[in-house]
């Protein structure tokens, strides 16, 4: 039986005399996903993180750890660390993580700034300290809590990768390169997710799919006179803003076409209830609203769903528009948007986008050019069942290091890496949990880390794994 004071007192420790630290310098590392870095191995950023969280690793590590920083060809490297199991147990985990980051963004407070962690109170700010660089050294101070009180535990497979800002696309090479060495875990961990607040361990049940695109649309080719042409030319934007209306139900937010919805099952619409019980106006609250704004309804479970089994759409970018100052009185040749839409767990995401395609390219107002670019889909991931051994286990680790049972969300973002999984390994359980709480900000300005909850997660993890030694 694993001592839970003792097991908390050496995470404490480890986070505060050496990941904290390790965080700090890997925050200053601008290795940005190669989506938004496509010279990332000019650079050498990325290398730069992963030698980082390699050597630390290799230093912190178990004894017996093997480490290998695996490469193959041109692409994102990944961190393989094995630790063999002790107790004669003869399953295996796998625990997840990623080290690349997401760009910079604008808006971050003073004194604060993507590549400048600043550890203020019980945060730790900047870009990916949260998302997801703790998970590897999180993985590692969990198993050593195990080691320290020579507590049995199984084989302990680690896999940091460098692409899942981008969606993973260098990830499923991996997995088949590595598949004989991973072998069959009876368990996935991954630490990439959300949590409702930081007073319990939070479960992730669900994550949304994702289909990106770029939507062009073009009726000049060149810019002209706007007094001469307006009137005669259609806007750019205009024919743009009616196409996405065969989408999006620009007065509710509904996403139009029924094939990019899917079914609710009655226990994530019960779970749904629960989460919005226990946060409250905590499920909007969490977000920076102007003053008077509002969410799109009062119901709050209705908002969960809204953000876990729904589909929603958001537009991220766009081009072909001047900046204020230098607009003049021009009639554009054409305007630009990125589309990302977020897609319920079961919906086919490849299948979702080629829908959407269709539909913005088929017969466009005045014969307007509508050109769909950088497309790219991802699924999501609905988990299977929770075996009764891990739903305690969960709520005992939630119970002894937070002080409050455990409580099951979807999340409504992406981890691609979890639908692989999922397909791979269909008779695996699933803890998929993590940092990012209210206002901790992932992928906007001010990100932060809350340290307390990393060292809680960290003693939840080793609870969990020495259940299975």
């Amino acid at each position: 039986m694993l001592d839970r004071d003792r097991a908390r007192a050496f995470v404490d420790r480890a986070w505060d005399d050496h990941i904290v630290p390790a965080l700090v310098d890997y925050i200053r590392i601008p290795n940005k996903s190669p989506m938004f870095d496509p010279d990332w191995r000019a650079h050498g950023h990325m290398d730069r993180a992963v030698d980082l969280v390699a050597g630390w690793c290799r230093e912190h590590g178990p004894a017996d750890m093997t480490l290998e920083v695996v490469r193959l060809g041109d692409r994102t490297p990944v961190i393989w660390m094995d630790v063999p199991a002790t107790g004669g147990s003869g399953d295996t985990v796998l625990l997840y993580g990623h080290l690349d980051k997401q760009p910079e963004m604008t808006g971050w407070a003073e004194g604060l700034g993507p590549w400048t962690p600043v550890v203020r109170g019980d945060r730790l700010y900047g870009r990916g300290g949260a998302d997801d660089g703790y998970a590897a050294f999180a993985s590692i101070a969990a198993i050593n809590a195990l080691r320290d009180q020579n507590a049995p535990h199984p084989r302990c497979v680690v896999l940091i990768e460098a692409c899942e800002e981008s969606g993973s696309y260098d990830l499923p090479a991996y997995i088949d390169h590595l598949a004989s060495r991973i072998g069959t875990p009876s368990l996935v961990v991954c630490l990439d997710s959300g949590c409702g607040n930081y007073d319990q361990l939070w479960c992730t049940t669900s994550l949304r799919g994702i289909a990106t695109m770029d939507v062009t649309v073009s009726l000049l080719k060149e810019g002209v006179h706007s007094g001469d042409a307006s009137g005669i030319v259609p806007s750019s934007f205009r024919v743009l803003r009616a196409l996405l209306s065969r989408l999006e139900d620009e007065a509710t937010g509904r996403i139009v076409p029924p094939e990019l919805h899917a079914d609710i099952p009655a226990q994530r619409r019960a779970q749904a209830a629960q989460v919005a019980e226990v946060l409250g106006t905590a499920v909007y609250d969490k977000f920076p609203w102007q003053d008077g704004a509002r969410p799109v309804t009062g119901d709050l479970a209705e908002l969960v769903l809204a953000r876990t089994w729904r589909p929603a759409l958001a537009i991220t970018g766009a081009a072909g528009l001047p900046p204020l100052d230098d607009a003049g009185n021009v009639m554009r040749p054409f305007t630009s948007l990125k589309l990302s839409l977020r897609l319920p767990p079961t919906t086919d995401a490849q299948a979702a986008l080629d829908r959407v395609r269709a539909l913005l390219t088929a017969d466009p107002p005045y014969g307007a050019r509508v050109e769909v670019t950088r497309a790219e889909a991802a699924s999501g991931w609905d988990a299977p069942p929770v075996a009764p051994w891990l739903e305690r286990a969960l709520d005992e680790a939630s119970r002894a290091y937070f002080g409050a049972g455990c409580v099951y969300m979807g999340e409504g973002g992406s981890i691609p890496f979890m639908g692989m999984l999922g397909a791979r390994f269909p008779d695996a359980q699933f803890l998929i949990t993590g940092v990012l709480g209210p206002h901790s900000n992932a992928h906007g300005p001010n990100e932060f880390l809350h340290i307390p909850t990393g060292k809680k997660l960290t003693g939840c993890v080793a609870h969990v794994l020495a259940t299975r030694g």
